[in-house]
């Protein structure tokens, strides 16, 4: 009986070792770098790294841009303060006719003197157009 007992120990011994090492071989490649879940862990974590970056990137642009949008929102309400002015101001004017202005009139002598056309067309001129 005894020795039944010793060799189901041995037996239940080397099942366990087999275990281990089916096991072993397993979670190796289970933690493998290139294949298994730990390299897919690794890449996850450099792309976490790289969106953080981003991240960080994105958010000094967007506080920079509303910044700019902020003075240029600011210069455009003291434009628009500076146009209402003026255009109370234009209110405040009176509107007066304006007055005419005088033209020269022809001396009838210069146009007596005168026979010939200010402008005249030559001829040669038509044909360059």
């Amino acid at each position: 009986m005894e020795m039944i007992a010793d060799i189901l120990l041995a037996a239940g011994a080397l099942g366990a070792g087999l275990y281990c090492l089916v096991l072993g071989r397993r979670l190796n490649r289970f933690n493998d770098l290139e294949k298994g879940v730990g390299g897919a862990v690794a890449v996850l974590s450099a792309q976490v790294d790289d969106l953080t970056k981003t991240l960080s990137a994105a958010q000094a642009t967007a506080a920079t841009s509303a910044q700019t949008l902020t003075d240029l929102t600011q210069r455009a309400e003291n434009m628009s303060r500076k146009l209402e002015l003026q255009m109370a101001s234009l209110h405040d004017v009176p509107d007066a006719p304006p007055a005419p202005s005088p033209t020269p009139q022809p001396s009838p002598v210069a146009a007596q003197t005168v026979s010939e056309p200010m402008f005249v067309r030559h001829r040669g001129a038509e044909t360059h157009q």
